[in-house]
């Protein structure tokens, strides 16, 4: 017989990537009461990675509960990024609804329509809640009219149309259900949550089903999965079945050896959980996401979406630079082997394959910031290692033709930049959609394009546009191949022999082009200093001293002037190297380097990949 549990309520906080999730969890969490009144509390507290702290994004999905008024919530805080669009899609399938949170000057944006999409497929209610309202600029009302559109454009029923919204200030911690009385504290959005939010159903009766929605991962007690109870109860000491949807030959009996809530941000033990509860689970090394826990009475597997394919990859690389082995702690093939299968047990859009080589591993994933943030963290641990170029996943159809992963991308620009946008992304192979007014006096240009089109250009595009455009990107799915596309205009400036830079020879090679390095920094032969201004790759002398002469003219001895070196960070040198070109990473340098160091070797490989290219 199923039930209502009405002391619970399961929600899942959505949104565009910046429109005030995390900042929106934080005050629930402090109005409910969960902090004392004299405890300090960090900003977002949510995001708990040094990472998201610093980029102010959220990677990894969290979950959390307050108490209100006797009810449960257990929230989740999910990420706003398309490359972390596979966190997104598991987690709803823990919760009895959504609240949409939407910036109350930007309006929906497209990863607001990629995560609303997916909670209405769901048949999940939504709660809209437009945020920012204490913003000069702030457009609420415009705001309420774009995402009921939004609604329409997504085939909504009459149900979903029907939603209330919230007016809020994360900020300042106040909400308000209209715009004529201001906020005085989160209390409408409390309620609302209670009268709209749906409580979780299930037979208490039942056997045992629980469905492992997202996996945690802690150095004592291994992998810990969590998900929600939907019918029956599970217990500490319980024996249970693993079964799985996608895989009907998964039949395993394991023991539940430690059964927690949460309650704010902590883990509580418990020794009994019933529906609707949303449990973390320790003491089962092999559990996987998807996954269901059942009673060995009734193994039934509830179905579950399968996790999104990764459409890019790149090649991680035992480091093998002259200067290999001097700045990092981990450096050897077993190390990084051991570390990317390690991410394996949080990260379930990743996938890492043995190469035909010990030396380097083949990791794939959503997109260039999904492996830029696993390259950053792996450099904080003290790892040292060589990134390849990012390329995309091909896939071939029925008759054998090449089909790539393309991108529907939303770029908002200043009027005056818009050609300049539209001639580099047609160069890029990008198919112009549509073209409109967006607020602000910016024009909206909706671009097709190939995953690998997008590869590199972010650094491009805030350039062109003088840091005043706004670029978003979702996967659209798999189309025909649309030909080859030239990444890069200018070729590298490469060091020629082993040495220290010195300023004599830096100041000669300025006059080729942009320099990466200043003086006294290591270099060595095939070692990329620099970006030229002309199309082919020059190697140049760096460590050049001056020569000594007898005679002195009465000007040889003015001060040599440098131009103050371009330092790239990581995202950019992802986005600069080339196809025959490394990233060498350690914990304190990044250095671009030729996959072939030798200048004779390397002359000898480009000549063959020119006449092969030739004969084809």
């Amino acid at each position: 017989m199923r039930q209502k549990r009405e002391d619970v309520r399961n929600i899942a906080i959505i949104a565009h990537v910046d429109h005030g999730k995390t900042t929106l969890v934080d005050e629930l969490l402090k109005q409910s009461g969960v902090f004392r009144e004299n405890q300090e509390v960090a900003e977002r507290v949510m995001d708990s990675g040094d990472i998201e702290r610093e980029r102010g994004i959220t990677i990894l999905s969290k979950n959390t509960a307050v108490t209100y008024k006797g009810t449960k919530i257990n929230i989740i805080d999910t990420p706003g990024h398309a490359d972390f669009g596979g966190e997104v899609e598991r987690v709803l399938k823990m919760v009895n609804g959504v609240v949409l949170v939407v910036d109350a000057f930007e309006g929906a944006m497209p990863q607001t329509k990629f995560v609303l999409r997916k909670a209405l497929e769901l048949k999940l209610p939504v709660i809209v809640c437009v945020n920012k309202i204490d913003r000069p600029e702030a457009r609420p009302e415009a705001v309420v009219d774009e995402v009921l559109e939004l609604f329409l454009d997504l085939d909504a029923d009459e149900a979903q149309l029907d939603c209330p919204f919230v007016f809020a200030s994360a900020k300042t911690g106040t909400a308000t259900l209209d715009l004529a009385e201001p906020g005085k504290s989160m209390i409408p959005l409390f309620e609302t949550i209670l009268d709209y939010i749906p409580a979780p159903e299930g037979d208490p009766e039942a056997g045992t089903q629980v469905l492992i929605s997202t996996i945690d991962y802690n150095e004592y007690v291994g992998r810990i999965g969590v998900g929600k109870v939907d019918n029956g109860s599970v217990r500490v000491n319980q024996e249970v079945v693993i079964v799985n949807h996608h895989d009907p030959d998964t039949r395993r009996k394991v023991k539940i050896s430690k059964l927690y809530e949460f309650d704010g941000l902590n883990k509580v033990d418990v020794t009994e959980a019933g529906i609707g509860s949303i449990v973390a689970i320790s003491g089962i090394s092999d559990i996987h996401i998807g996954d269901t826990l059942c009673s060995p009475e009734s193994p039934v597997p509830i179905p579950f979406q399968k996790i999104s394919e990764p459409t890019i990859a790149m090649h991680f690389i035992v480091n093998d630079s002259p200067l290999a082995g001097q700045e990092g702690k981990y450096v050897t093939s077993r190390h990084l082997r051991e570390r990317l299968f390690r991410e394996l047990n949080t990260d379930v859009s990743l996938r890492v394959e043995e190469t035909d080589t010990t030396e380097a591993f083949k990791v794939s994933g959503r997109g260039e910031l999904h492996l830029s943030v696993l390259i950053e963290s792996m450099r904080r641990e003290g790892y040292e290692f060589a990134v390849s170029k990012a390329e995309v996943l091909y896939k071939t159809d029925e008759n054998g033709k090449r089909l790539e992963p393309m991108e529907l991308c939303y770029i908002d620009v200043p009027e005056e930049f818009s050609g300049s946008v539209i001639e580099k992304l047609s160069q890029r192979r990008g198919e112009l959609r549509n073209m409109g007014a967006a607020s602000g006096g910016y024009t909206r240009l909706t671009f097709s394009i190939p995953s690998r089109g997008l590869i590199g250009y972010r650094g491009e595009f805030m350039t062109d546009t003088k840091g005043n455009g706004i670029m978003n990107a979702i996967f659209e799915g798999y189309g025909p191949y649309r030909g080859d596309i030239q990444y890069r205009k200018q070729g590298s400036l490469i060091a020629f022999e082993a040495g220290e830079a010195i300023t004599y020879g830096l100041y000669n090679a300025q006059e080729r082009g942009a320099l990466f390095i200043g003086p006294g920094e290591k270099v060595y032969s095939g070692m990329v200093v620099g970006q030229n201004g002309k199309a082919e790759d020059i190697e140049l002398n760096v460590c050049k001293k001056k020569q000594l002469t007898n005679t002195r003219s009465s000007s040889a001895d003015e001060a040599l002037r440098l131009t103050p070196p371009r330092i790239l960070s990581l995202e950019q040198a992802l986005e600069f190297i080339d196809t025959d070109e490394l990233l060498e990473v350690t914990p304190k340098s990044l250095r671009i380097r030729k996959k072939i160091l030798d200048p004779t070797q390397r002359k000898r490989a480009a000549m063959r990949t020119a006449s092969q290219a030739q004969n084809q």
